[in-house]
């Protein structure tokens, strides 16, 4: 199950039309709803400020610094990938330069995101480094990933998911099972 926090992906003009109309009066503008291009128009950069708003729902300061552990799409073949997020900040997993994303949270409580683009299709999750890690801990795990050679055993035993502390935020739960904790 997807835990949506935020998407682009499956917006539908026709849903957002209502609301457009009662912008445009609320706001005592002219406009037309039956245009699409400006229906269009207002859904995106609406929906960008509901971005901001999760940003600021999710500015969560984790104890550790945070690893986006990407699965790339380029014009030649995928990649492995990853990108620290020094400040460990939850806030800071949620920016892209895709023009379509979606982030959410699995039912593993891992924080993924996916972006398409031109050429494919990008595949992210974001992890925290655990506290008892050391420095050469975290230098091994990014080695493995540069290689294309991290296993899911290496990222569980050095990093924990960050959904659990979002689901917080929006009162979702979680199935108790041997492998997952409930997040509270």
């Amino acid at each position: 199950m997807k835990r949506i926090v935020w998407s682009n992906t499956d917006l539908n003009i026709d849903d957002w039309r209502a609301d457009y109309s009662e912008w445009l009066e609320i706001n005592d503008m002219d406009g037309n709803p039956a245009d699409d291009w400006e229906v269009y128009n207002y859904m995106a950069e609406t929906n960008y400020l509901y971005l901001d708003d999760e940003r600021c729902n999710l500015d969560i300061q984790l104890s550790r610094e945070i690893i986006a552990i990407a699965d790339l799409g380029f014009w030649n073949g995928r990649a492995m990938g990853y990108k620290m997020i020094e400040s460990g900040n939850i806030a800071d997993c949620l920016y892209t330069n895709l023009e379509y994303a979606e982030w959410y949270v699995d039912d593993d409580g891992d924080l993924r995101f996916t972006g398409h683009h031109h050429d494919g299709t990008n595949c992210c999750v974001y992890r925290v480094f655990k506290e008892s890690v050391t420095d050469e801990q975290v230098e091994f795990l990014q080695e493995k990933l540069y290689e294309g050679k991290a296993t899911q055993e290496m990222i569980d035993k050095l990093t924990d998911p960050i959904g659990f502390e979002i689901a917080k935020v929006y009162g979702w739960t979680f199935e108790e099972s041997e492998n997952l904790v409930t997040a509270a």
